[in-house]
């Protein structure tokens, strides 16, 4: 009975460490393996080309290269973007979507805008922006195929490990009170060959209670050392059946 808990508390605990592991995994995976920046091809800045764009969503990040990590945040430059669609296709809709940076070593990225491209085909895309001091500066179209579903996973089972710590550590204290040793003042009152009977005091007419009254006042203490756990319930019902027996 009591390993059960300790069993529970070590499964939560488990649970706890490989969710806040898989959360941080996933988020790393999320920032360097599933984001694609320059899927499409990237445009120098200033500067134009010709880049094949898919139909659907593309994501624009400004790239550079760092000499040094910015200590205030990073500075992002002022920047135009301008892109002219093939014969035949809508103009694509250029959204403003400014997004966190991303470094591996000294390559940096920072979404800058997000493109709708209603129809695949081949886009003139001209750039500029004030760059100096940037190194070999460049507008990037990838596509963002990162994910929140593993973040939700994981977060779901964190989540699950502390409602489970808790309920195993509550658990693991009833038990623990449940299976608390005999009191020194308990013990020798129930080590006695015979259940001390108190001597009632006769009241203000004279009357003191006779035995029936003295076997529901043992059963009564009875019940009590049962229901604080100093006695199992196999000696409650033997010294019960003595009491009423005797």
């Amino acid at each position: 009975m009591r390993l059960a808990p300790r069993i529970a508390i070590v499964v939560s605990i488990l649970t706890l460490v490989v969710s806040i592991v898989g959360f941080i995994g996933a988020m790393i995976l999320n920032a360097f393996v599933l984001d694609d920046y320059d899927a499409y091809g990237e445009v120098p800045i200033p500067g134009s080309s010709s880049l094949h764009l898919p139909a659907g969503e593309a994501t624009v990040s400004f790239h550079t290269l760092l000499t040094g990590r910015p200590t205030g945040g990073f500075p992002m430059p002022p920047l135009g973007l301008s892109i002219d669609a093939p014969v035949g296709a809508p103009k694509p809709e250029v959204t403003e979507s400014r997004g966190g940076t991303t470094t591996v070593n000294s390559d940096m990225h920072a979404r800058v805008w997000v493109v709708q491209i209603a129809k695949a085909g081949t886009y003139d895309v001209t750039t500029d922006g004030q760059v100096d001091g940037y190194i070999n500066p460049s507008l990037a179209f990838g596509k963002d195929s990162s994910s929140t579903r593993l973040w939700w996973l994981f977060g779901g089972l964190l989540v699950a490990g502390l409602c489970g710590l808790i309920a195993a550590l509550s658990w693991s204290a009833r038990v623990r009170k449940k299976a608390r040793p005999l009191e020194p003042h308990e013990l020798s009152t129930f080590n006695q060959p015979t259940w001390s009977t108190p001597q009632p005091a006769a009241n203000a007419a004279g009357y003191a209670p006779g035995d029936q009254g003295i076997r529901l006042e043992q059963l009564r203490q009875l019940a009590a050392l049962r229901d604080s756990g100093a006695l199992t319930e196999d000696e409650y019902t033997a010294e019960k059946r003595r009491i009423l027996d005797s």
